[in-house]
């Protein structure tokens, strides 16, 4: 990492202006700082000034243009933690002075067959802090208050911040696997999500078997009560009753596919994979193996998770960031050398 200090005012706020590589050679990386004043929330949303954001492969999928922008030069970020600073007309959930955590799911048009059906992450209207509105990576951010959640006075915020993606995402993610009680799940990937998703399993009484290719997430995974630690490409002890695929590589999918046992589930949490290799019938999803993704989450799935981490009290491996490092801390998301989850700090 670089001595030198990015210039970054106490107001700056960090945005996306071309999407590319990050940390390539002869220039700067597709982040960049400006100076942005907190404007007043509208009807129905609350001014949150950030206290914590962590940072979230999403964000880096977004400043690398694997997703492509919708809001020109939108500020990533979509694990936030705050106090309420000022709430717009309308607002009764939030009074100035709450502790407010903003997330990855902004607004849904509520009128569609999926808002209607209890399915909100399917809603096609759906839009996403941090992609279609300003997220975290400043000092303030606005959102609708009925998609932000009251926190809790009593965790450092930092510890907070990867509930809201990293937590909600694994919670749901670990739903859509169908896990049976005390089956082996496999987690293909140990980043953010993935070590607060395994303690999660581990409470409900699951057995882990994590596939990675860190040294040093293989060591937290064995710190976390893993019974099975081996490579991404390493064939299981025994036959997974489910699994879930958190990096991003589509070449895993039939790895993961092929290590289930019969009528397993493999859940994809990823909203961005790379190409999935053809699949053999008979090799990867006969005797009713299942392959499902994830889409987002409903606000339903972040107040159970939450209640649920308020009891497990995950362990969340924090690696800290000024918030004027933040081009530094998705630099090191994309070379692997966080372990754990990134998180900036004002």
């Amino acid at each position: 990492m670089d001595d030198e200090e990015p210039p970054f005012a106490e107001d700056g706020a960090w945005v996306v202006a071309r999407p590319g590589p990050v940390g390539a050679d002869g220039g700067p990386g597709p982040l960049v700082p400006e100076r942005r004043a907190p404007s007043a929330p509208g009807p129905g949303e609350v001014l949150v000034e950030v206290e914590a954001c962590g940072v979230c492969r999403t964000d880096l999928h977004l400043a690398e243009g694997d997703l492509p922008p919708r809001l020109p030069r939108c500020t990533p970020g979509h694990e936030v933690v705050g106090r309420v600073t000022a709430v717009g007309a309308g607002v009764t959930d939030f009074a100035v002075g709450d502790r407010a955590g903003v997330a990855w799911l902004a607004g849904v048009c509520g009128r569609c067959r999926y808002c209607r059906g209890g399915r909100e992450n399917l809603c096609p209207s759906s839009t996403y802090t941090g992609w279609d509105r300003h997220g975290g990576y400043a000092r303030y951010v606005t959102a609708d208050a009925r998609f932000a959640y009251l926190l809790p006075e009593g965790p450092p915020a930092e510890e907070l911040a990867p509930l809201l993606c990293a937590g909600i995402i694994g919670y749901r993610a670990l739903q859509r696997a169908d896990l049976p009680d005390g089956g082996l799940l496999g987690l293909y990937g140990f980043g953010a999500s993935a070590h607060l998703t395994a303690q999660l399993a581990a409470a409900r009484g699951a057995r882990l078997a994590v596939f990675t290719r860190g040294a040093a997430a293989r060591d937290l995974a064995r710190e976390l009560g893993a019974g099975f630690v081996g490579d991404s490409y390493d064939p299981p002890p025994e036959p997974l009753d489910a699994a879930i695929l958190f990096a991003p590589a589509g070449e895993l999918v039939p790895v993961a596919l092929a290590a289930l046992d019969r009528g397993g589930t493999l859940a994809v949490a990823g909203i961005h994979l790379t190409d999935v290799p053809a699949l053999n019938y008979r090799q990867h999803l006969f005797q009713e193996r299942t392959l499902r993704s994830v889409t987002a989450n409903t606000r339903a799935d972040g107040r159970a998770f939450l209640a649920e981490a308020a009891r497990v009290r995950p362990v969340v491996r924090v690696n800290r960031y000024p918030m004027r490092r933040a081009d530094a801390a998705l630099a090191d998301l994309a070379a692997d050398r966080v372990t754990g989850v990134a998180v900036l700090v004002r």
